[in-house]
């Protein structure tokens, strides 16, 4: 099957009998228009003819586009594996195994990043989001250095929780610096909804978010060598050692209201451990992250590997003047 090559698609005229039969290309008058990923696939299948070219010099041409490459590989990853894909509206449209363009409905769609790409988390959102109003999943197709392929699944806005009435009791702790200490008779709720951790059979230490979530709800007044102390006085003394802490304690409290309980999960490398109402163990890692904020494809991909070989979801709570926005990325197999 003879093909052109106009330097940016490969045309095949008067034939249609790819896209009837395997979904490949867009039909076009005249004939089948492929995209450069298609068509260097076809040609490595020996399923097409180019004149002038052989699979080396086709790939020669197209990788002068940065990133296709990898966007080969993963067309090449999902076609081996049986599924019909075409490109856009992020990288790639993938239709369920079985089904093909005009003969089904795509399930995923698909980015591909390499590992040292930056994910651009309020890009990530808004693409979730155009995923969500086409009904599709939205995938990531990660590339290391080695053309080895993982792919995740990206949610956003799932977080599930409603807020659970606590009790209305107001406690006075006594503060230390950061350290806050509170008289263990005196609140026995703190130990019943998850607050705080027993210093001696007396004392129950509160970290700087649990502090501050429960000042800004009225449950805990604060003391300094006898001295009264606000919430903005304790704020600044805290922030003075934890960069983050805004970011913290918004996604704290949040967290709070939705019925969770969270605690630290810095033996995890990640802010927050999240455990459920009545759950001994936790359900999640989250880590907050301000507005704007990009990280590297390798870092979320060690983040969701550390998560998962503790049974945990992953979720990086992102901090918008707005709100929240949890998203959660979850390695799946294809």
């Amino acid at each position: 099957m003879k093909a052109t090559f106009d330097g940016t698609n490969l045309h095949l005229k008067q034939d249609t009998s790819l896209y009837e039969s395997g979904g490949y290309g867009r039909p076009e008058k005249g004939g089948l228009r492929l995209s450069p990923e298609e068509g260097l696939y076809l040609l490595w299948r020996k399923r097409i003819e180019l004149d002038g070219y052989d699979f080396s010099g086709l790939l020669a041409d197209l990788s002068r586009e940065p990133g296709f490459f990898r966007r080969y590989l993963v067309y090449r990853d999902l076609r081996e594996r049986g599924f019909a894909l075409q490109t856009g509206p992020h990288d790639f449209r993938v239709f369920k195994r079985g089904e093909r363009p005009g003969k089904g409905q795509s399930q995923y769609l698909i980015r591909v990043l390499a590992e040292r790409d930056l994910v651009d988390f309020d890009r990530i959102v808004a693409e979730v989001a155009t995923a969500g109003n086409m009904r599709k999943q939205y995938l990531i197709a990660a590339v290391d250095d080695e053309g080895e392929l993982t792919y995740y699944e990206v949610k956003t806005n799932h977080l599930a929780g409603s807020e659970v009435p606590g009790a209305t009791a107001t406690v006075e702790g006594e503060a230390f610096g950061v350290v806050v200490l509170v008289k263990s008779a005196a609140a026995p709720w703190l130990e019943t909804e998850g607050y705080g951790k027993p210093l001696d059979p007396d004392l129950t230490m509160l970290s700087p978010v649990e502090v501050l979530s429960l000042m800004d709800t009225t449950r805990l007044t604060l003391s300094c060598r006898g001295a009264s102390l606000g919430q903005e006085e304790y704020h600044a003394i805290a922030a003075a050692t934890d960069s983050e802490l805004a970011e913290k304690v918004v996604v704290y409290t949040d967290l709070r209201r939705r019925g969770y309980a969270p605690k630290t999960g810095y033996k995890f490398g990640h802010h927050f451990r999240v455990y459920g109402e009545g759950v001994k163990h936790s359900l999640m890692l989250a880590h907050a992250i301000p507005a704007g904020t990009t990280l590297t494809m390798a870092a979320i991909s060690r983040s969701v590997r550390l998560a998962h070989s503790v049974k945990k979801k992953m979720l990086f709570a992102c901090v918008h003047m707005t709100g929240i926005q949890y998203i959660e990325f979850a390695r799946i197999k294809m």
